[in-house]
């Protein structure tokens, strides 16, 4: 077994990493590669503001003759919320697209409501068939994989896409960003866009069928991608994105409340970012969250370490997220706590899309 090591510039180890990697000063690989890639995709400056206006005029030409010029998935989270407020201030006609998967808190449903109305946004909001989204998503745990948030993923894409093909609009506003998520840990993970991945462990561990479930496939996706010339934009790596300066001008804008966390706008995403990814993989998500933000200079290293030193997780209160999710996805308590008590598996432990695999290869 290795030593345990942190990072001596951020706070990333290899505690259940094996991919990462120290020079001899204890810096890891993580901290090499967002430094080497933030000098081509992130510009907080003078060279930002010119990349977003050249953005937002290319969006109004391209799309004059359109009711819209952009399409954005919005889930009640900072960053796309900061992202929508920004496009509407840039004056950008967007179509807002919301996956209501069951698991929205009250706080993301508002602050939803609320932006879309301050700003102007048209919202479409997307009720996936209940029984057959718990159905998969309860197969995902079934399956003991880590990344059991790709149906709820995939089914945004698929509608994501399905917009952009139904309207003529070319352009995604993506939430993604330097600044909060330059360090992602890597492995247990998979792509979201395996539609052989996603039925083939539907149809070991599903109870129903999901024929009413909008999915896309990697075949699909390169297709809208590469033929259809549908492109997927960043704009937040063109804005010193500052964490709480978006928060406090989201409140005074639409008076924006903060849920605690990233990704705890969502009861099923709260729980697999804090409660599976550690119990089942131990992995530990602020990691990544907060090195990216000492990266950014948002935090110092110090600082992210008393963080990381306080509980993941109220014990009583996640024993009452965990009852509620079991309930929602029908999933017994003693099967639920019987899977958490083994080791977890690999996506690639089920089947796999070929397509998906080469693309894979193409990228490496």
């Amino acid at each position: 077994m290795k030593e345990y090591q942190r990072c001596t510039r951020c706070i990333m180890d290899n505690k259940s990493d094996l991919t990462i990697i120290f020079d001899e000063n204890g810096v890891c690989n993580y901290c090499k590669d967002a430094l080497n890639s933030g000098a081509k995709i992130y510009f907080p400056n003078k060279e930002g503001e010119i990349k977003v206006n050249e953005l937002v005029v290319r969006l109004k030409k391209e799309n004059s003759k359109r009711k819209y010029d952009c399409i954005m998935g919005l889930s009640g989270g900072l960053d796309s919320s900061y992202l929508a407020y920004l496009g509407s201030c840039w004056g950008l006609r967007i179509l807002g697209i919301h996956i209501d998967d069951g698991f929205d808190t009250k706080i993301s449903r508002n602050n939803i409501m609320k932006l879309c109305d301050k700003a102007n946004i048209e919202l479409i909001t997307i009720n996936p068939d209940r029984k057959q989204y718990n159905d998969l998503t309860r197969a995902f745990i079934m399956a003991e994989v880590p990344n059991i948030a790709i149906p709820q993923d995939n089914i945004l894409f698929a509608n994501l896409y399905k917009y952009a093909r139904k309207t003529g609009v070319k352009h995604f506003l993506s939430g993604g960003n330097y600044a909060l998520e330059c360090i992602l840990q890597k492995g247990n993970t998979h792509n979201a866009y395996d539609k052989v991945n996603i039925k083939n462990i539907h149809s070991k561990f599903g109870r129903y069928p999901i024929d009413n479930l909008e999915l896309i496939s990697d075949q699909q996706r390169f297709i809208d991608k590469y033929i259809l010339k549908i492109e997927s934009l960043r704009p937040l790596n063109y804005v010193n994105y500052n964490r709480e300066r978006a928060l406090k001008e989201l409140s005074d804008f639409c008076d924006f409340e903060y849920y605690g966390n990233k990704h705890h706008e969502n009861y099923l995403t709260k729980f697999i970012q804090i409660y599976w990814f550690f119990n089942k993989f131990g992995v530990d998500k602020r990691k990544s969250h907060l090195s990216s933000m000492i990266i950014s200079n948002q935090m110092t290293r110090e600082e992210a370490i008393q963080e990381l030193e306080k509980p993941l997780y109220d014990e009583e209160e996640m024993n009452k997220l965990v009852n509620y999710i079991l309930k929602k996805l029908d999933l017994d308590q003693n099967i639920f706590y019987r899977i958490m008590d083994r080791p977890g598996k690999q996506h690639n432990e089920y089947k796999i899309s070929k397509f998906s695999k080469f693309l894979h290869t193409i990228k490496r």
